[in-house]
This record gives C-alpha cells, sequence and structure tokens, in this order.
C-alpha cells in the first residue's frame, strides 16, 4: 500500500493491512521474519528474543543512550531462554525483542501487555533506544526494542517466540471526543448501559452477577510456576481464590491481586479501536492494571465485558457493585482492517465475562 506513507494518508490508528504494507517496506522488521497470525486487526505482536537479562531495578534508557549501553550497569546475570526458562516472581528481567522499528515521520506507536499476559499479574512493558517513557516509542524512531518483564503473582515459565506485547501504530490523534463518543453511543450503543462518558467511557465493576455469587478472583500467594507456553492447562484452584459476594461489596486486602469483570458489555466499532486506561486514583486505593488494547470488532455483535485486573495498594478499601474502576478510550482507525476481532481470527476473548487468562482450564 504505496499511500500508507503518503502525507496525505488518513489519521488514526493504523490497520492490518496498513501494518503488513510497512512490514514490506521495512518499516517494521524481525529475525527471524514475523509470520503470519503476528498481524491483529489493529496491532502487531511482539516476539521474545533468546535471551534475558535479570536487572536489578527497572529502568529507562534516557534521551541519547540505548538500552545495550546501560544493561551492563543493571545486569545480574544473563538467561538463554531457548530451552525455555523461569522468571521469578518479584524480579525484574530485560529481554530482546524479535522485532525493531525504523518507522517513517508521521507515525508513532504504542505498546500494551497484551490480555492474557495481564491476566495473570506479569507486568510488561517496551523499552526503546533513548526513551523517556515505557511503551511510547517516538515518530521517526529507528531501534530495537526490548521488554521489562516482573512476575507480580506468578513466577512464569517462557520461550523464545513467546508474545507477551502488543504494538499499536497511529498517524496524528484520533481519540474521539466525549461529544463524538455521545453521538455514537446514540446511534449505536458502545455500551448496553446508560453511557457514563467523561474523557472517555466509564465503566464499573459487576458485584451483584445474576444466577452467582461468584464475582472474581484473588490470586493465591505461594503457587507454583504458569507456563505461558500452555494453553488450558492449568488448574485454577491450584492458583486462584474465588471471590464470592451476597451483597454487591467485596474489601480489596493492599497487595492482593484481583481478577474481576465489569458491569457494562461494551462494544468496539469496526472504524474504531480502543485501550483501557486507569480511573483516577483518587477514587480509592486500588488501580486497574494496564492491559488494554481493544481490537475493532471487539462485542460487536456478541455481547462481552471488560475483564479488570484490579490491585489494591495502601489500605483495604471496599469496592461496591456499580462503582467506577475505568474508562475506555475510543480512537479511529486510519482505514478498515481486514480482518475483525473474533472474526476469522483466533481470538480468546469475544464474547467474554468473568474469565482467567487463556492458559487456565
Amino acid at each position: 500500500m504505496t499511500d500508507s506513507f503518503s502525507p496525505t494518508a488518513p489519521q488514526g490508528v493504523l490497520p492490518d493491512h496498513a501494518i503488513s504494507a510497512m512490514i514490506d517496506a521495512g518499516a517494521i522488521y524481525a529475525t527471524p521474519a514475523i509470520p503470519d497470525g503476528q498481524v491483529q486487526p489493529a496491532s502487531l505482536d511482539l516476539r521474545l528474543g533468546t535471551r534475558a537479562y535479570r536487572v536489578r531495578a527497572s529502568f529507562l534508557t534516557g534521551a541519547g543512550r540505548t538500552v545495550a549501553d546501560r544493561l551492563p550497569e543493571f545486569t545480574m546475570h544473563e538467561m538463554d531462554l531457548t530451552p525455555g526458562a523461569v522468571l521469578e516472581k518479584g524480579c525484574v528481567y530485560v529481554v530482546p525483542l524479535m522485532e525493531g522499528l525504523a518507522l517513517p515521520e508521521d507515525i508513532t506507536a504504542v505498546c500494551n501487555a497484551k490480555s492474557s499476559t495481564g491476566r495473570v499479574d506479569c507486568l510488561t512493558r517496551v523499552i526503546a533506544d533513548g526513551g523517556v517513557e515505557f511503551d511510547r516509542i517516538p515518530a521517526g524512531y529507528k531501534g530495537p526494542l526490548y521488554a521489562e518483564i516482573c512476575p507480580r503473582s506468578f513466577s512464569v515459565k517462557i520461550e523464545p517466540g513467546l508474545r507477551l506485547n502488543q504494538i499499536r501504530f497511529r498517524r496524528g490523534q484520533a481519540v474521539l471526543s466525549d461529544a463524538a463518543l455521545k453521538a455514537r453511543h446514540a446511534d449505536t450503543p458502545l455500551v448496553d448501559q446508560e453511557p457514563l462518558i467523561d474523557d472517555g467511557l466509564g465503566f464499573s465493576v459487576d458485584l451483584s452477577p445474576k444466577d452467582t455469587t461468584l464475582v472474581g478472583y484473588r490470586a493465591k500467594p505461594h503457587t507454583g510456576v504458569i507456563d505461558l507456553t500452555q494453553i488450558g492447562t492449568h488448574k485454577t484452584s491450584e492458583f486462584w481464590e474465588e471471590i464470592h459476594s451476597d451483597n454487591g461489596q467485596i474489601i480489596l486486602d493492599p497487595g492482593a491481586f484481583y481478577i474481576l469483570v465489569s458491569r457494562e458489555a461494551v462494544t468496539i466499532p469496526p472504524d474504531c479501536a480502543a485501550e483501557m486506561a486507569p480511573y483516577l486514583a483518587m477514587v480509592g486505593e486500588f488501580r486497574v492494571h494496564y492491559a488494554g488494547f481493544f481490537d475493532p470488532g471487539f462485542g460487536h455483535g456478541v455481547p462481552a465485558r471488560g475483564v479488570l485486573e484490579v490491585r489494591c495498594h495502601e489500605a483495604p478499601f471496599v469496592l461496591e457493585h456499580g462503582q467506577t474502576v475505568g474508562r475506555l478510550v475510543y480512537e479511529t482507525m486510519a482505514a478498515a482492517p481486514t480482518q475483525l476481532y473474533g472474526t476469522g481470527i483466533a481470538s480468546n476473548y469475544q464474547g467474554q465475562g468473568l474469565k482467567l487468562s487463556k492458559h487456565f482450564k
């Protein structure tokens, strides 16, 4: 697609066919080559490379410096991931990714953890050379990418090629205003409830589900290893404690990690993409984890809830049914993707309710 790099090209999030054009043009490169299925409707999955560096602390490179230059300052030891390796809970690792970038001057990128990564409380962020922010890649960036990985609740097993992060490309700014969101909801509902629109589409927590008292899961403190290369094999009860409520509230414990679900079923129209953002910290002693890309077509025609990854901070906090806990920021697509989420591609969470990651039975 030659118009992908035209100065008059449309603004917005780049769809799958534009990402493929960037690969063909060398704006995205990789060793080994990017296989079929790695390009998603509005993002690209990123693959872990063959080495991992156990570092003393999380770090950013800073302007004018590279990750390779700074790794010797912080590295405690180096690991070969080829046979598979366990990343220990509470430790920080840096892993070079197989993909690198040579971005055009009008294209920026933003990264995020994939849904399955966030649901096992594995904090992972992308670092770039010269970076002063995690997960943000400036226009015109040329260089390698690295994943910083810090398992929080569980130790995890990984191997080269595993996809923990994803990257989304955009041209210009295309965030929908509150007025535009209200107009869209009036035309085609974005949620199945009365919308709370304020700097995005707010969503609340469901603690009074129909026909059950099960409202979520809390990570157990002492567990075995989650093998992130294995799908549908782990026994839920070995890693998670069920959380029940019969009064529409739960008390969050400091330091604990919870999987909850939104009260609203949300829809991402085919011409939009969205990102989950945390709600204001002043509403309570907790935050919703960043694992947040929603692809075009999510929930479109198939009601789907947003799964919430919640961590409580300094003090116990009472969370109540219907309390607003986060928001979705919608952006327009630069063009329609050739495939939608849940249509003709492997989409693990279309039509979801309260659901753990794909690694569990």
